[in-house]
C-alpha cells in the first residue's frame, strides 16, 4: 500500500506466471536446484532442462513475483551506465564482450519466443538517447559524440540523428540505437515455466530457502523453512541479492530504488520505441499495447539508494511532471510501482561460481539490466555447469577484481558505515502516537532501536531495527509499505517477514520496554 492507501502494482502484475505451483515439502534429489524464479532463475532452469538435466526451482513467494515483475522491460544491450563509462572502467575488450553477450541475451529471448510460440508482444524496435532537460547544447553534443565513439569501438550499432518526437527535443542531438527490443516479461516467463515443466522440471512457490550447504563429498544441500530438503549436484542462487553470501559479493554492489508509472496514451501519439535521457539519475520511456485505440506509456527514473530516502510520492510527482511536459497528450495514470536494482562497482553482473565454492553458482548485480543479464545468465551458467567454455566467463566472474572500480567500491560501502553508525543516533520517533496509518519510523528504546510502523488497518508492529542479514539498520519505505535495508537490499513487510533477500530470517519481534 502507498500513502494514499492504494495497491502499488506494476503493469505486469495482473499476470500469474504459475498460480498452481505447489509449496515444497519432503525430500528431493535433482541435478541442479535453482533458488529464485525471476528471469535469471527460469532462464537457467530452461537451458538446463533443455539438455536433459533434472531441475527444481524454488521461490520464497509466488513464481516470478520478485523484481522481474517490477521491470519496465527495456531489452537494450547498451550498458545502462554508458558504454564510454564501461570502457573506462574495464577496457575496450571487456566492453565489446559485454555488448556481444547482451545482444546474445536478447537474441536468445527472441529464439525462445519463436520456438515456444509465446504470446508476449516481443518486438524489435528503435531506441534513442536524448539530452536531459536543461543540458547545455555543447555538452549535449559532446555526450552524444562520446557515446557514439564508444558504440563504434565495441561494435554496437548506432547513428547520430537529430530530434525525437518529445516536446522540446525535436531538434536535439540524439543517438539512435537500432534493433533493440521489448516484451511482456511475465507472459514470457509463463511460457518458460510451462516449458520447464514439460521437460520434467519441478517448480515450487512459497518455499523460502533458509540455508545452502556444500557437502564435503561434493554436491549441495538446500533447506527450506518448511522442513523441505533438496540434495543436488549444483545450486544456482538467482534471488536478486544472493542469500548464500554475507559479504564477499554484497560489498561490491549496492541496492537502488527506482520508480515507474504507466499512463494512457492515444495510439499513434508516440512511436513504438525506447527512449532514455542523459540525466543522473536518468529517465526512461516506452510503450506497451493497451486495449482498443490506446497504448500504455511507461515512464520511470528518480532512482536513489535504497533506504536513504522516504519520499516516493515526491518522486512519482516528479516523473509525472517530466513526462507530461514531453508528451502533452498523455492521459490518466493507470498504475505506479517501484523496484530495486543492484548496481555493481563496474556495471557488470556477477554470474558464475560463487567465490570459494565448487557447486554454488550465483546470478546477481543486474545494474539496471536484469532482463538481459538474466537471459545471458541462462546460457553462461548452463555452459559452466556442463563444463563447456564460454567467452563471457571472465567478464562476469564473481571473483573478479576491478582496480578501476575502487572509488565506486568505497562510495557504495558508505551506506553500511552510515547505517551501523546510526545506532548511536536518536530515533526518528519520540512516541508511537506519532504514527498515522501507513507510516513507520525508528524508535529508540533505551540502548535498542525499534522498527515501528502502523499498517493501513491501524495495527502497530514493533520489531528490532537490525537487518537479519548483516546487522544494518532498516528504514521505512512509505510508498511500498516495507522496511528497506540500505546496505544490501533486504526488504521486510510491516510484520517483519522477509520480502526480498539477502536476509533469510524475519525481523525479530520486540516490545517497548519503557512506557509510551
Amino acid at each position: 500500500m502507498n500513502a494514499r492507501g492504494e495497491q502499488i502494482k506494476s503493469l505486469w502484475m495482473r499476470i500469474e506466471v504459475d498460480p498452481d505451483a505447489p509449496r515444497f515439502v519432503g525430500r528431493q534429489r535433482c541435478d541442479t536446484v535453482i533458488i529464485g524464479s525471476g528471469i535469471a532463475g527460469l532462464s537457467v532452469a530452461y537451458e538446463l532442462a533443455a539438455i536433459g538435466h533434472k531441475v527444481i526451482v524454488v521461490d520464497r513467494g509466488r513464481i516470478a513475483g520478485g523484481m522481474t515483475s517490477r521491470t519496465t522491460a527495456h531489452l537494450a544491450p547498451i550498458c545502462d551506465d554508458g558504454l564510454s563509462t564501461l570502457m573506462k572502467l574495464r577496457g575496450e575488450a571487456v566492453a565489446r564482450v559485454f555488448q556481444q553477450s547482451h545482444e546474445a541475451g536478447v537474441a536468445r529471448i527472441e529464439q525462445i519466443v519463436d520456438a515456444l510460440r509465446i504470446d508476449c508482444n516481443f518486438r524489435r524496435l528503435d531506441a534513442f538517447l536524448f539530452p536531459a532537460m536543461g543540458t547545455d547544447p555543447k555538452q549535449a553534443r559532446d555526450q552524444r559524440q562520446k557515446e557514439f565513439k564508444a558504440a563504434r569501438k565495441v561494435g554496437a550499432a548506432a547513428e547520430l540523428v537529430t530530434g525525437v518526437p518529445l516536446k522540446g527535443f525535436e531538434k536535439a542531438p540524439v543517438l539512435h540505437y537500432p534493433n533493440q527490443a521489448t516484451f511482456h516479461p511475465l507472459r514470457y516467463l509463463r511460457g518458460l515455466a510451462d516449458a520447464i515443466r514439460d521437460k520434467g522440471g519441478l517448480i515450487f512457490a512459497n518455499s523460502a530457502v533458509i540455508s545452502v550447504d556444500e557437502l564435503p563429498g561434493g554436491g549441495v544441500r538446500v533447506s527450506a523453512e518448511n522442513g523441505g530438503l533438496i540434495e543436488a549436484s549444483n545450486v544456482v542462487v538467482a534471488t536478486n541479492s544472493p542469500i548464500n553470501d554475507r559479504f564477499e559479493l554484497h560489498t561490491k554492489m549496492s541496492p537502488y530504488r527506482t520508480y515507474a508509472m504507466a499512463f494512457v496514451l492515444p495510439r499513434g501519439d508516440l512511436p513504438d520505441a525506447l527512449f532514455w535521457d542523459t540525466g543522473d539519475p536518468y529517465h526512461y520511456v516506452r510503450l506497451n499495447p493497451g486495449p482498443g485505440l490506446v497504448d500504455y506509456l511507461i515512464a520511470g527514473g528518480a532512482d536513489h539508494k535504497s533506504g536513504e530516502a522516504d519520499d516516493g510520492e515526491v518522486r512519482f510527482e516528479a516523473i509525472e511532471a517530466w513526462i507530461r511536459a514531453l508528451v502533452p497528450t498523455l492521459g490518466k495514470e493507470v498504475t505506479r510501482w517501484s523496484g530495486q536494482v543492484l548496481d555493481t562497482i563496474d556495471y557488470c553482473a556477477f554470474i558464475g561460481l560463487n567465490p570459494g565454492s565448487t557447486s554454488v553458482y550465483v546470478v546477481t548485480g543486474d545494474s539496471g539490466q536484469g532482463l538481459t543479464h538474466g537471459a545471458l545468465a541462462g546460457l553462461l551458467i548452463g555452459d559452466l555447469i556442463v563444463g563447456a567454455s564460454n567467452p563471457w566467463t571472465a567478464v562476469y566472474d564473481p571473483k573478479r577484481k576491478t582496480q578501476s572500480g575502487v572509488l565506486n567500491y568505497v562510495r557504495e560501502n558508505l551506506s553500511a558505515v552510515k547505517s551501523i553508525a546510526g545506532y548511536l543516533l536518536p530515533g526518528e520517533l519520540k512516541s508511537l502516537a506519532e504514527l498515522s496509518p501507513g507510516q513507520g519510523g525508528i524508535l529508540r528504546d533505551g540502548m535498542r532501536k525499534l522498527a515501528a510502523c502502523r499498517d493501513n488497518a491501524g495495527k502497530v508492529h514493533l520489531h528490532s531495527a537490525v537487518c537479519t542479514h548483516a546487522g544494518c539498520e532498516v528504514a521505512w519505505n512509505t510508498a511500498e509499505q516495507c522496511w528497506d535495508c540500505p546496505c544490501h537490499g533486504s526488504q521486510f513487510g510491516p510484520d517483519g517477514v522477509v520480502l526480498n533477500g539477502p536476509a533469510v530470517l524475519p525481523l525479530q519481534p520486540a516490545q517497548v520496554r519503557r512506557s509510551k
